[in-house]
């Protein structure tokens, strides 16, 4: 199954969506979803797992992630016991770039979440406590849409972001990966294609990496991150593209043999069928 492409709300002037207390059977849950949207959970009860970007969590009362931008996730809700949580979506454009002649930036949380590839944040009672205040308050903004909502909401979450960037990040975090998911070979190969996108990944090659059978290979990989290795290893592909694509001036063509594509049409069907656009309309939309 290829990833998702979330559908979003069409405010082009407000790129702003809430799920709010929402709980999702396994039958329920999206597939591994693709987006450009930053993402931040809070979970108020239940059990399951949580896949980002080549890590594993438990999900439960009171825990927080965080997920960039381009991020490669998905949670597996517990099917006695499924996850109820509020999930927040929204454009980096939303949050304000003003220095004050200090190097505040309102997205290091993130930055560093995927910079360290942590992204379960450590939480107090305080914490917790807080955020679900938010989060009520900015549910209660959208549903009444009284004159300045938008402010309203744009406010709450920049003061949110800063109250996560003063007090939850340590400079030597826990990792708070679950060790007891997945064995270690599968954890080596997630971080081997994201380091090696021009090399050969398909299935033998990765299974012969990691010392086991295709078959064995295959179906953990399935098991734990909900794809195949194929369309895993496209939608990581295309989040390098797409980077590359934003912050170079590279030709398409360069970033396509980059990151490990065939042929240019094979990368601009990939890239069309994962992201909605064309590797250039994508370039000439994010200039």
């Amino acid at each position: 199954m290829n990833p998702v492409r979330k559908s979003f709300s069409n405010d082009p002037l407000f790129p702003f969506d809430l799920v709010f207390k929402d709980t999702k059977s396994p039958e329920r849950e999206l597939p591994d979803h693709l987006h450009d949207r930053y993402e931040w959970i809070y979970v108020y009860a239940g059990k399951g797992r949580l896949f980002i970007d080549q890590k594993f969590y438990d999900m439960g009362a009171g825990d927080l992630f965080l997920i960039p931008g381009n991020s490669i996730h998905r949670a597996f809700p517990d099917p006695l016991e499924p996850v109820t949580s509020t999930a927040v979506f929204f454009a980096p454009t939303l949050i304000s770039t003003e220095n004050y002649d200090d190097s505040y930036n309102g997205l290091r949380c993130f930055d560093l979440a995927k910079k360290r590839k942590q992204y379960k944040l450590e939480t107090t009672e305080q914490m917790r406590g807080y955020t679900e205040d938010v989060l009520e308050n900015i549910r209660s903004e959208l549903e009444l849409k009284k004159p300045g909502y938008r402010h309203a909401v744009s406010l709450q979450l920049q003061q949110w972001l800063l109250r996560v960037n003063r007090d939850s990040l340590p400079d030597h975090p826990e990792d708070h990966e679950d060790s007891r998911i997945g064995p270690q070979w599968m954890k080596d190969i997630l971080g081997y294609i994201a380091n090696h996108p021009d090399e050969d990944l398909g299935l033998s090659a990765l299974a012969q990496q990691a010392s086991v059978t295709a078959a064995h290979f295959s179906r953990v990989f399935k098991q734990l991150t909900g794809m195949n290795v194929t369309d895993y290893v496209n939608a990581k592909r295309i989040v390098q593209a797409k980077e590359l694509l934003q912050e170079t001036d590279e030709s398409i063509g360069s970033i396509a043999e980059r990151c490990g594509f065939e042929s240019l049409p094979h990368f601009h069907r990939i890239f069309k069928r994962i992201t909605g656009l064309t590797p250039g309309a994508y370039k000439r939309g994010k200039g």
